[in-house]
């Protein structure tokens, strides 16, 4: 059972690298985008900033937000994080400034990006999202970047679907989106994946993404990415890739989310091997992601 968890844990560091890095060289593209195979996978900041959290994590031994604000304005001073939305480097420069990681995210409508999202799936291996205080935690950590509920939301969902996906709550059917509802607060994140809910589960991606949206706003990608994910089952994970892709906009952040939940669902044997060939600082996020894993005690 260990063994398990622990694999699961190495195929959400690893499949959400390979679906920002695959990912980030058509971000902004218009539908329908055209795949060039020649075209070289490039980390941004949804892998580094999670990295940069599961460094936090394994050098406090907790979630601990002020550890985890270090480790981000560590990783943005030296250089390291690139592709970064305007909310985030707000955050992060002032950190790296010496600001209190507890007042630096940004606020307001402009606060309600993916920031957060993007970073926040190691915590679903170490917090009970039924907790009260935990969910507490997480909205902490969610707040050093981003200000605002429905950023708060957005990352709610994305660890907790990891976390069902990582305890073996989810059945091989696409019915993540369902699962999810009832544990989320009000918000536009969960009204949108209401509304998904009633949606046709095999309508081609490239349709789903003309009515939702696939911009940086939380309440677009997000639901994006859990759709993408829930159909891992019927698409295989390199396809679910692919169709994200496809869909233009966001790519490389609504990739990387779909990859962590399907990633931990189907743990490294289910990832394709030439992708993770061409992925970028594959060993060293291996290793990050070794360690983290290491720290996990069976629920």
């Amino acid at each position: 059972m260990q063994a398990d968890q622990e694999n699961r844990i190495l195929g959400c560091l690893l499949g959400g690298a390979i679906g920002d890095s695959f990912g980030s060289p058509y971000e902004g593209a218009s539908p329908p985008v055209e795949l060039d195979p020649t075209v070289a996978p490039l980390l941004t900041d949804d892998t580094i900033l999670t990295l940069a959290t599961c460094e936090a994590i394994v050098a406090e031994g907790c979630v601990d937000p002020a550890a985890i604000a270090r480790y981000l304005g560590n990783s943005f001073q030296a250089g390291r994080v690139v592709g970064i939305g305007a909310s985030t480097y707000k955050a992060l420069s002032e950190l790296a400034a010496g600001g209190h990681w507890a007042l630096c995210g940004s606020k307001g409508e402009r606060a309600a990006g993916n920031g957060a999202a993007m970073r926040i799936a190691p915590l679903a291996f170490f917090l009970d999202l039924d907790d009260a205080a935990d969910r507490r935690t997480l909205r902490d950590v969610a707040r050093i970047t981003h200000h605002n509920e429905e950023a708060y939301v957005g990352a709610l969902a994305i660890a907790l679907a990891v976390r069902i996906a990582w305890t073996d709550r989810w059945p091989q059917s696409d019915d993540l989106i369902s699962m999810l509802i009832p544990l989320l607060p009000d918000s536009r994140v969960r009204e949108t994946l209401e509304d998904m809910a009633g949606v046709d589960s095999t309508l081609p991606l490239l349709e789903v993404a003309s009515r939702y949206g696939t911009s940086g706003y939380v309440a677009e990608s997000v639901p994006m990415a859990m759709w993408a994910a829930q159909r891992v089952w019927t698409l295989g994970f390199e396809s679910m890739i692919r169709e994200i892709i496809r869909c233009g906009g966001d790519t490389d952040t609504i990739a990387s989310m779909a990859g962590q939940i399907a990633g931990t669902l189907v743990g490294t044997e289910g990832l394709p091997r030439l992708l993770l060939q061409r992925l970028p600082d594959r060993e060293a996020i291996l290793n990050v992601a070794e360690r983290l894993a290491a720290m996990v005690t069976v629920l």
